[in-house]
């Protein structure tokens, strides 16, 4: 048994050396592998990485090569450019030098001749010194002798003559003034008359007829009973609360409104449709309403102002004179509306201003507020045209419009040409065609009065009015009118109508005469 475990243990023992050595073997096997195995990725590396220094190496040469050439290129090129501007500039040097040589060439020919023209103008001096020493010695020996023959000094004479030239002198100026006065009178008619017929030409206005009553129609007969409501409430409460007078009479499907404020009865006529309109008619309601619609007419005051303003080119106006501008929307001159008439003396004003190379802006200004005073001149005390001056003056208008304002109508004395500008554009836009209505029956009249005028002279055959009762043509007898008589009696119709007759704008009268020879063929 112990033989048997000492055999055991001595074949442990061994197989345990012998394990000890197989590994030591193996391991030493496996050591060399690796360490052969590594020598080769080492020196693989060390191959790949001297092959990348090459081409680093090389690929820098290239690069450093490349850099080189183009700066030896780029050299090449700047020292060329400088080069040849050195060669241009070398060029215009010897091209100036070559000039100023020339110049110098002939500003020495130059000084040469001078020097000869100096010395032969020195000879000619002389030889006029000496002749002129002879003249004074001979003027003074003729001198005295006219004294003797005279009888009178120099002094006297100069003084004679000088008097005879000064009268004659004096006689034609009078007579050159009074033909320069004559011709310039002609001229400046002339061009008035042109600047105003070119204004006319230029500027056409619309015409606008206003009233001083205002209709509204009803849809039926029984809405005028419910206008008047209980006991009259309703048409008391319209009439308290728009300041105007409704007449409700036999009208039919009508009610007349009536008013010499026009915006007031603006205001009651729009009113009235509303409630119409509406069906709710009584003094609540109609409060209600009048108030709605008089801040309306207020914001159209104002708009229309605004575009009057803006139509007519005319900028900074303080806001109470556009407020008046608006208002003159609602108001009439016999029968033409004052908003209208307004812009048209603006555009007329400006128009005339273009040609006489004034202001044209300012004669704009003017010639829109001209007429401001007829907004509240039923508020106001005194003539329209010094309340306008008035309120633009308050209002920081110039003085120049100021003026012009006032004087418009000749109220205020002024020596301001854009006055007299003022007075032209406002005549043309109040005398035009159609500007201005009148009733029939005063129409009619006016014109059987024209021809009764014209027919009230002896020698008058007939006599016709004519372009709306703007011009009267008589027909005289040729026996007993000369043409110097026709001219005479022309100037007599007018004085005469213009003694005896009001009229807007003005009336032209011609007189016609005309000699007819009649014979008969037999």
């Amino acid at each position: 048994m112990q033989m048997s475990v000492l055999i055991f243990t001595a074949a442990f023992i061994f197989a345990g050396a012998l394990g000890v050595a197989a590994g030591f073997f193996i391991r030493k096997k496996l050591g060399e592998s690796q360490l052969d195995s590594a020598e080769k990725i080492a020196e693989r590396t060390l191959a790949e990485a001297k092959k990348k220094a090459e081409m680093v190496q090389k690929e820098a040469e290239l690069q450093a090569k490349d850099t080189l050439y183009q700066a030896k290129a780029d050299f090449d090129k700047e020292m060329a450019d400088k080069k040849s501007e050195l060669q241009r500039l070398e060029k215009r040097l010897l091209q100036r030098e070559e000039n100023i040589d020339k110049k110098v060439d002939i500003l020495d020919s130059k000084e040469i001749e001078i020097n000869k023209k100096e010395s032969a103008l020195g000879e000619q001096e002389k030889l006029v010194k000496e002749q002129e020493k002879k003249y004074q010695e001979l003027v003074a020996e003729e001198k005295g002798r006219l004294e003797k023959v005279a009888h009178i000094t120099s002094e006297d004479a100069k003084k004679l003559l000088m008097e005879r030239m000064e009268n004659e002198a004096r006689h034609e100026a009078a007579k050159k003034i009074k033909e320069i006065e004559e011709e310039l009178r002609e001229q400046s008619a002339k061009k008035a008359k042109e600047v105003i017929s070119l204004a006319v030409q230029r500027y056409a206005g619309e015409y606008v007829m206003e009233k001083t009553v205002s209709l509204v129609n009803l849809p039926n007969e029984e809405m005028k009973g419910r206008i008047i409501g209980r006991e009259g409430r309703n048409i008391r409460a319209l009439e308290a609360a728009t300041g105007v007078d409704l007449i409700i009479d036999d009208t039919p499907e009508a009610v007349i409104i009536s008013g010499f404020n026009p915006v007031r009865r603006e205001v009651a006529r729009v009113a009235l449709e509303r409630l119409i309109s509406d069906g709710r008619i009584h003094p609540t309601r109609i409060e209600e309403i009048v108030a709605k619609v008089e801040q309306e007419i207020e914001t159209e005051i104002k708009e229309a102002g605004e575009r009057a303003a803006l139509d007519v080119g005319v900028h900074g106006l303080h806001a109470e004179l556009t407020k008046l501008v608006g208002k003159l929307r609602y108001r009439t001159s016999f029968a033409q509306n004052v908003y209208q008439h307004s812009l048209e003396v603006a555009f007329l004003c400006g128009i005339m201003a273009s040609e006489l190379n004034l202001n044209v802006k300012l004669a704009k200004r003017a010639g829109l507020l001209h007429d401001i005073g007829k907004a509240v001149d039923h508020e106001v005390e005194g003539v329209h045209a010094t309340i306008g001056a008035d309120l633009a003056k308050k209002y920081g208008e110039s003085a120049e419009v100021v003026d012009a304002i006032a004087a418009h109508h000749d109220e205020a004395d002024t020596n301001n040409i854009l006055a007299v500008l003022l007075q032209a554009a406002d005549a043309l836009s109040g005398a035009r065609p159609g500007a201005r209505r009148e009733m029939l029956e005063t129409y009619v009249k006016r014109l059987e009065d024209l021809e009764e005028i014209a027919s009230s002279f002896s020698g008058v055959e007939k006599s016709y009015a004519i372009q709306a009762g703007r011009e009267v043509r008589i027909i005289v007898q040729n026996e007993e009118i000369s043409d110097e008589e026709a001219v005479v009696l022309s100037k007599d119709i007018a004085r005469k109508i213009e003694k005896e007759l009001s009229y807007p704008g003005q009336i032209k009268v011609t007189v016609i005469r005309e000699t007819r020879a009649v014979e008969y063929a037999k």
